[in-house]
């Protein structure tokens, strides 16, 4: 096989059918079922990546799934602090977030990034709502108390960073409903109003535990989880994944992606996978054929 088939052989009626018929027994087994989407990386930031995932989320909702999209923002998030003179920096894969920095959080994530999502999936054909932790109640958080992992004991401040609560689904669960595609952005609201950034893959991990979801993808900037020697891992167990993170092949922002992973697939949500969303359809290609992409994080 050729590593550049000719199009119009990919594109004949023949392989289109094959793929279809492939797609049969997926739509049948997940028609119904939620699917978490954490959506960020290049996907975001690729005009091509973004319209091709408007489309895939847009098409999942038509064909009878229920997508709920959690979306980052680290890099507009970047875009934006410079502006303002400052630099962003990060502790243990979380970002530092002071009082000036959560202003930024909220205006980039709750308003520019979630409305641009909103709109290209309206603009795909489908009908989305962007939402943040105060809607509906939707988000409980409080401060985070990080553990210094080089001081045992110790415990690292890193600002206005949030730890979930409580989850409320509420509001996503009556836009469903209604035939709505929820867009969530991790901000996170205390007893008494403060805002807290929390990490998307962290988001959309306790999402997908509390909507009982049949799939929670991660989108990511790497083909998936890999070893040392850039391997793909196409399987990952708790065990495998404690070795990883003590060698350091899991390391910074991958962590709280990995513990958001393995907590949905310890709490019930059916296969959690890593993907790549620098591929085209890469939600369709998982969902929706038998070879899949990426690493899935299993219990079993």
């Amino acid at each position: 096989m050729t590593d550049n088939p000719d199009p119009a052989v990919v594109s004949s009626p023949a392989v289109k059918s094959a793929v279809l018929s492939e797609a049969l027994p997926y739509l049948r087994r997940f028609h119904g079922k939620t699917i978490v989407v954490k959506y960020g990386g290049n996907a975001m930031t690729d005009e091509h990546l973004q319209r091709s995932f408007a489309r895939d989320v847009v098409m999942l909702k038509l064909v009878g799934l229920n997508p709920v999209v959690v979306h980052g923002g680290g890099p507009q998030i970047d875009d934006a602090l410079r502006r303002i003179g400052k630099q962003g920096n990060f502790i243990q894969g979380m970002r530092v977030t002071d009082a000036e920095t959560m202003e930024v959080v909220e205006w980039v994530l709750g308003g520019q990034v979630q409305q641009d999502i909103v709109m290209m999936i309206n603009e795909a054909g489908g009908s989305a709502v962007g939402l943040t932790g105060k809607d509906g109640g939707m988000i409980r958080a409080r401060k985070l108390q990080m553990p210094d992992r080089e001081n045992p004991g110790a415990i690292l401040d890193i600002g206005f960073v949030g730890e979930i609560t409580r989850i409320n689904p509420a509001v996503v669960k009556a836009l469903q409903d209604d035939q709505f595609i929820p867009v969530i952005s991790p901000i996170g609201y205390g007893e008494d109003g403060q805002a807290y950034n929390i990490n998307a893959d962290v988001v959309a991990g306790e999402i997908a535990k509390i909507l009982g979801a049949e799939k929670l993808l991660m989108m990511s900037n790497i083909p998936g989880v890999l070893d040392k020697d850039k391997n793909l891992l196409r399987e990952l167990s708790p065990r495998k994944i404690d070795a990883l993170i003590a060698d350091g092949t899991i390391s910074g922002g991958m962590i709280p992606k990995i513990a958001g992973s393995l907590e949905a697939a310890k709490s019930g949500v059916n296969a959690v996978h890593i993907v790549d969303g620098r591929v085209p359809h890469c939600l369709l290609l998982e969902l929706l054929t038998d070879q899949g992409v990426g690493t899935m994080i299993s219990v079993s």
